[in-house]
């Protein structure tokens, strides 16, 4: 009996270890890949069932890891982990394969708990909430970010402001 493949893709090697370890201790088979070049190493040798990828890695987004792996494995269960969840990129990860997309601190539990939970649910209850405009802001900034590849000076320019603006304001909301 093959045990179920897990890619897990993060550059935190810490926060990678830990993970692998609790996945491999449930009976996972686990291969951990920093960047795309590593995901496409691994991939080559075997396609993932399930896959756990960090919407940040260095200065690359994780959504191109996202897309690679929903290419090459259509069938693998792609969970997004990020330490500061946005509609925007929630959205293009779950249009680039994802089946899920949580909030940093995740632990295993709640990893699992989203693999089981790849169907949407038409039933969840749809409640209106008011949106700060701290909150618009930063969606904002993040989308953009997003779209110029989370390219500092682009990103700066496109949203008019100075480079060093943006920069003071990423340090203060750290993205994941």
């Amino acid at each position: 009996m093959t045990l179920p493949f897990l890619l897990i893709v993060e550059d935190d090697v810490a926060f990678a270890r830990t993970l692998s370890r609790s996945f491999e201790r449930r009976g996972y088979e686990v291969a951990v890949a920093p960047d795309l070049a590593t995901v496409e190493g691994v991939m080559a040798e075997r396609l993932p069932e399930f896959a756990v990828v960090d919407l940040k890695l260095g200065a690359a987004s994780g959504l191109i890891c996202v897309a690679a792996i929903h290419a090459r494995a259509p069938a693998a269960t792609i969970v997004v982990l990020t330490g500061y969840a946005s509609i925007a990129t929630a959205v293009e990860a779950i249009k680039l394969g994802a089946a899920n997309y949580l909030p940093k601190p995740s632990n295993t539990d709640d990893i699992l708990a989203a693999f089981a939970k790849a169907e949407g649910d038409a039933d969840v209850p749809v409640v209106g909430r008011s949106t700060s405009i701290k909150t618009l802001e930063w969606e904002h900034i993040h989308q953009t970010l997003a779209d110029t590849g989370f390219n500092i000076s682009e990103a700066a320019r496109r949203l008019g402001m100075h480079r060093r603006t943006l920069a003071r304001k990423l340090e203060k909301q750290q993205i994941k």
